[in-house]
């Protein structure tokens, strides 16, 4: 069992440093009260591109005890929120949080969907060189969490894991699936399958958008994986 160490809000602007949509939310900050979280998000709360947010990707989580290792490596002190986190957490691995499972974080009832990877925007806001590369490669990606059931959340609440599915599949190993790793990618689909309440559209669309960005692009055609933002994505 972990605890919430901050909650981590923040407005989409257009930055100081150059992204590719010209805005980005990713500048969280904590906020000292309790904040209601929907099936879209924490009230209050941003996202600009779409590979954040939406009801599938409400909420981001990263373990304060990763925030510590990468300060570390990087030799910069890096504060809650840093990269664009929702959610600091101490005392669990978020990391190794197992695709499907679900956390009741007081009120609220959250599940895990998908790992994080890092792109030109997250690269740009830390402004370390190789920084998407070297992130997704250390496998410490944080976890993008479904809001199952609605409410507050405050710095202090435990996060307990209330249920895991039979075939584990953590979302640090699921960076290797979206980074072509077959093996890995066989293992969710068996999992999925035998999930079936487990929606696996916000995996899948990483896994779908790294794979059309690693060949030429072609004519736009239209995509077989469903859109994970359905329902709308906050910006």
């Amino acid at each position: 069992m972990g605890t919430i160490l901050s909650v981590n809000t923040g407005p989409c602007v257009v930055p100081e440093f150059a992204v590719r949509r010209g805005r980005t939310a990713i500048r969280k900050l904590p906020v000292d009260k309790s904040v209601r979280l929907t099936k879209l998000g924490f009230e209050g709360d941003e996202q600009a591109a779409d590979f954040h947010g939406g009801v599938l990707q409400a909420v981001y989580a990263y373990a304060r005890e990763d925030l510590d290792w990468w300060s570390s490596q990087l030799q910069r002190p890096l504060r809650n929120g840093m990269f664009g986190e929702n959610l600091d957490l101490i005392g669990f691995d978020a990391s190794n949080a197992v695709l499907a499972e679900k956390w009741q974080v007081g009120e609220v009832l959250l599940q895990v969907m998908a790992p994080r990877m890092a792109c030109g925007t997250f690269g740009s806001w830390m402004d370390e060189k190789g920084w998407a590369k070297r992130f997704n490669n250390a496998r410490r990606p944080g976890v993008y969490l479904r809001v199952l059931e609605e409410g507050r959340v405050s710095v202090g609440d435990k996060v307990d894991v209330v249920w895991r599915p039979r075939k584990h599949v953590t979302v640090a190993e699921a960076v290797g699936a979206i980074l072509d790793e077959q093996d890995v990618l066989r293992r969710i689909t068996d999992m999925a399958d035998e999930e079936p309440a487990w929606d696996r559209s916000a995996m899948m669309f990483h896994v779908s958008n790294r794979t059309r960005s690693a060949v030429p692009k072609k004519e736009p055609a239209a995509s077989a994986v469903p859109d994970p933002h359905a329902g709308g994505t906050r910006a």
